[in-house]
C-alpha cells in the first residue's frame, strides 16, 4: 500500500474540500474519477497522484483500491454507485467509508454487514454532515433515556445553500416517496406526509417529515424502534415539496428528471467559501420513554460541506489509526456519541 486512502469523486464540489483538508492534515491521498483531465489538473494543484477510470471498470477499481487503506467514496448519487465500490472493497479487503445520505444506500449496506465481518472490513457510510451529527446527537439522548422507545430527529441549514451533486441526489430519489421506521421495520409514507416543532434554540419551528438516512444508522445506534426524520423547509420550499407530493409518480419520469437535472447544472457547483463561512447547521432530536416522558437536545455545527470535509478526513484517520470494527457500522457506533464534538464551532446543549 502506497497511500493512506483512495478518494473517489475527487474533483466534485465536496470531493475537493476533503482533498484539500487531507493535504493541509498532512496526507497523501491517492485521487480517483472518471475525468482524466479534471484529475490532472487537481492532482497538479495539491502535488498529489491519480488513477482515472469508471467505476464499472472492476480491475482498475481493485487495483486502485489495493494501493491504499482503505477508500472515501465521493460519487454520488450513491444508489447508482454503492454497490459496485462496496462488492470491491470486500474483494479487496478494503475499508468503505462515504458521505451519502440516501436511506436506500445504508440498507443495502447494512444487508452486507455478515459479508464484511467475515471479510475483516468496516463499511461506514455516511461520515459527512450526513449523518454524523444527528447520529451522534441520537446516541447521546439514547444514553440520557437508556429506556426510550421512540426517537425524533430534524436538521436545519442556514445560509450557505446545497452544491449540484446534492440537489441530483434529491431530484434523483424524489419518486421514492417518504418513511419512517415503525417497530423495527421501515415503513412507506407519503412525502411530507405531516409537520411538528422542533426547538433548534431560536424558539419552536414547524419542520416536515422527510426520509433521512438516520431512519436506518439511527436505529442500528441506538435500537430504538421507532424513528422519524424532518427538515426545517423555508416556506418557498415547503410549497414546492407539496406540490411535488401530488405529483410523486410524474418526478421519476425521465423527461422531468432531465429537465431537472438541466435546470441543477445551469446554477453554481455549491456554496461560495463566504457562504460556507457564514453557514450554520442546526439539529434537534427528542426521545420519548414508555411513560410518555421526553427528553430533547440539540447541535449547533458549522456549514454541512465544512464540517462533512472535517468529519470525512478524521473518520478515515481514525480507522487508519487502527480504530476498526470490521461489519456495517455507523459514526456514533463506531467513535462515539461525542465524535461530532471533537470538531470546532460544534456545540451541544440539552433542552428543558
Amino acid at each position: 500500500m502506497h497511500y493512506p486512502f483512495l478518494l473517489y469523486g475527487s474533483y466534485g464540489y465536496t470531493g475537493s474540500l476533503i482533498a484539500e483538508l487531507a493535504v493541509e492534515r498532512g496526507l497523501r491521498p491517492l485521487l480517483a474519477g472518471r475525468d482524466p483531465e479534471k484529475l490532472r489538473l487537481q492532482a497538479e494543484q495539491l502535488g498529489l497522484d491519480y488513477r482515472a477510470f469508471p467505476l464499472q471498470d472492476q480491475p482498475a477499481l481493485d487495483a486502485a483500491l489495493n494501493e491504499a487503506g482503505l477508500i472515501l467514496h465521493i460519487a454520488g448519487p450513491y444508489h447508482r454507485t454503492s454497490r459496485l465500490v462496496a462488492e470491491a472493497c470486500l474483494r479487496t479487503q478494503r475499508h468503505y467509508l462515504d458521505i451519502t445520505g440516501e436511506l436506500v444506500v445504508f440498507e443495502y449496506l447494512a444487508a452486507l454487514d455478515e459479508r464484511a465481518k467475515h471479510a475483516g472490513v468496516m463499511l461506514l457510510p455516511g461520515v459527512g454532515f450526513d449523518v454524523v451529527p444527528s447520529d451522534c446527537l441520537a446516541l447521546y439522548l439514547k444514553q440520557q433515556m437508556p429506556g426510550a422507545v421512540r426517537l425524533a430527529l430534524a436538521v436545519l441549514s442556514l445560509g450557505a445553500g446545497v452544491s449540484q451533486g446534492t440537489a441530483l441526489t434529491v431530484v434523483e430519489n424524489m419518486s421514492s416517496g417518504g418513511a419512517i421506521r415503525q417497530q423495527g421495520q421501515l415503513c412507506k409514507t407519503p412525502y411530507a406526509a405531516r409537520t411538528r416543532l422542533a426547538d433548534f434554540g431560536r424558539g419552536p419551528r414547524t419542520v416536515t417529515m422527510f426520509p433521512l438516512g438516520d431512519l436506518t444508522t439511527a436505529y442500528h445506534s441506538t435500537g430504538i424502534a421507532n424513528i422519524e426524520t424532518y427538515m426545517y423547509l423555508p416556506a418557498a420550499q415547503l410549497r414546492f415539496v407539496r406540490l411535488l407530493r401530488l405529483f410523486t409518480g410524474v418526478a421519476g419520469l425521465a423527461p422531468v428528471q432531465a429537465w431537472l437535472r438541466r435546470v441543477i447544472k445551469a446554477r453554481p457547483a455549491g456554496p461560495t467559501p463566504e457562504a460556507r463561512q457564514r453557514g450554520k447547521s442546526l439539529v434537534w432530536g427528542e426521545v420519548t420513554g414508555e411513560n410518555g416522558q421526553c427528553l430533547a437536545a440539540r447541535l449547533e455545527t458549522p456549514d454541512a460541506y465544512h464540517l462533512t470535509a472535517q468529519t470525512a478526513v478524521r473518520a478515515a484517520e481514525k480507522i487508519l489509526a487502527g480504530e476498526v470494527q470490521p461489519g456495517f457500522q455507523t459514526p456514533a457506533g463506531a467513535f462515539g456519541a461525542d465524535f461530532i464534538l471533537e470538531f470546532a464551532g460544534t456545540a451541544r446543549y440539552d433542552l428543558p
